[in-house]
């Protein structure tokens, strides 16, 4: 664990945590509109925009003007307390170095395609934000790819360059002679390799200078490679409008993050939660991203964590707070956490009963998938239903659709479908990359299918049940595997489970497999 004692050479490296220094009191309660950013509404989309040059550069502005508070942009932590800490300011020049070594080092071009393969080290922030203002297109990968995935990956996309770290180096050059479109390596290390560029010592020497690209907001931003039922993962190309959606008003009260909060999102930097949860959610109003470098998950390093920092917000999946409610010793009161978000698998009644009883807080879960990010969910203040995934969230209209596209009475299970016409909402993806037959089967009448099957009720709160092949039927009765799974959840010798069907030939599908989990919010 090298790269913040490599980055103490670099950029400068603040000391260990000593103190909490909150916002004045007239920015500890104010969003992006109390000063003046917020400019856009949920259905106006503009055709222009650039999470770089319209908010992070915004927040840079509030930094020079004294109209932000001197908590950090971005505060990183790794196991031996070493800490970085990044202003907005810093962001934003870094930032730039970046898209000045992308474009004019490795001649990268708006609209080339990018893999980024890293973990949570201060250079995968630096590059998306990079490739924002350039326009080129990333594409995030987690660092548990194999070279057959990276292989498959690099010629889908057709990808012009890759950025990863020194472990997955040998396994991109052996596979490089079959990749012809691939120009340009880049290493995180601390170390040399032959063929690749070191990406850290580039942006240390680039020019801070950069011109941020025009984008319009339908411009392509990133794409995204998604498992489905059958074949080869599908590319999710998803536009700027994208990351547009989180500095709209109803998208905000879902996290109803200030700028005095700091946010914990645990998410791996593969998966899209990242780019919503540790970049676009807490920037868009100003507030500091908390990472810890996580190599392994250790749910007693997070507790730890919890304890010792100032973080307001956490947002992480079911496992990671039903394993800080198994591994804690003593009573759980964590001094300055305030809202809790969870989502990426059902949340247990009883994991909320005792996350509330030992923590005095509650757990509000979200949903969302590749395709939408962040979809519907319960905000805080909103009444908490057990098992509810909670409402949609505008300008996503969420109705319960059968298999013609037809929305279908309250109660009864269906399809989560999300409106697409006659207006195409902000943040649906684009469509799968290069394939027009994946991308019409999920298009269903006027609605995105998510092939999710779900229930609503008179409130609009939604129920999930499963996905639409795992529904199991056995007797005539349909059984979603969560339902079967919270049920082994309840005897003391299961840890984790999860539900398959397997075929009978009188019942249908009846036999169930249980495997121990040990996976971590995209790990």
């Amino acid at each position: 664990m090298q790269w913040l004692m490599k980055f103490r050479v670099l950029w400068g490296i603040r000391k260990p945590y000593r103190g909490f220094h909150p916002a004045p009191g007239y920015l500890r309660c104010q969003s992006l509109s109390g000063v003046g950013a917020l400019r856009w509404n949920d259905y106006d989309v503009p055709e222009e925009f650039n999470f770089a040059s319209d908010v992070l550069d915004y927040w840079t502005q509030m930094e020079k003007e004294g109209k932000r508070g001197p908590n950090p942009a971005l505060w990183l932590v790794n196991n031996q307390g070493d800490e970085l800490k990044w202003s907005f300011g810093e962001l934003t020049d870094l930032s730039r170095r970046a898209a000045n070594v992308l474009t004019q080092t490795c001649g990268l071009q708006q609209g080339d395609r990018l893999a980024l393969i890293l973990p949570r080290v201060p250079e995968w922030w630096l590059v998306v934000i990079g490739c924002i203002r350039a326009g080129i297109i990333f594409m995030p990968g987690t660092i548990q790819l194999k070279a057959k995935d990276i292989l498959y990956r690099l010629q889908a996309s057709k990808a012009k360059g890759i950025v990863t770290t020194d472990t997955l180096a040998p396994e991109v050059d052996s596979l490089a002679s079959e990749c012809p479109t691939l120009k340009t390596k880049l290493l995180v290390s601390d170390h040399s390799h032959q063929g690749w560029l070191d990406l850290r010592s580039l942006i240390k020497s680039a020019s801070p200078d950069h011109t941020c690209i025009k984008s319009k907001t339908v411009d392509p931003m990133a794409i995204f490679f998604t498992s489905g039922t059958t074949g080869f993962p599908k590319m999710v190309k998803h536009c700027h409008g994208f990351a547009l959606r989180s500095s709209l008003p109803s998208c905000r009260k879902m996290l109803q993050l200030k700028t005095s909060d700091i946010l914990w999102c645990f998410s791996d930097t593969g998966w899209i939660l990242a780019l919503c949860g540790c970049i676009m959610e807490p920037w868009a109003v100003g507030a500091t991203l908390f990472i810890h470098h996580l190599p392994q998950f250790d749910p007693k390093v997070i507790e730890q964590m919890l304890l010792k920092y100032p973080i307001t917000h956490s947002l992480a999946v079911p496992l990671v707070y039903r394993m800080i409610l198994r591994h804690a010793s003593t009573s759980l009161r964590f001094p300055t956490l305030e809202h809790c978000i969870t989502g990426g698998e059902a949340l247990l009644p009883e994991d909320q009963e005792e996350w509330r009883r030992r923590t005095g807080l509650l757990l509000y879960e979200i949903y969302g998938q590749t395709e939408t990010g962040i979809s519907c969910g319960t905000p805080q203040g909103m009444k908490i239903k057990p098992g509810s995934m909670g409402k949609s969230i505008p300008p996503f209209d969420i109705q319960i659709i059968d298999d013609q596209g037809n929305t279908l009475p309250f109660n009864t299970e269906g399809n989560i479908g999300i409106r697409m016409k006659p207006t195409r909402p902000i943040g649906l993806f684009m469509g799968y990359e290069d394939n027009p037959v994946k991308t019409a089967e999920v298009e269903c009448g006027d609605f995105y299918n998510c092939g999710d099957r779900a229930t609503m009720d008179e409130e609009g709160y939604i129920w999930f049940l499963g996905r639409k092949d795992d529904i199991i039927t056995a007797s005539g009765y349909r059984i979603g595997p969560a339902e079967v799974e919270n049920a082994l959840a309840e005897h003391p010798a299961v840890a984790e489970s999860a539900v398959v069907s397997s075929p009978d030939p009188i019942r249908r599908e009846v036999r169930r497999r249980m495997q121990r989990s040990s996976c971590l919010c995209g790990h």
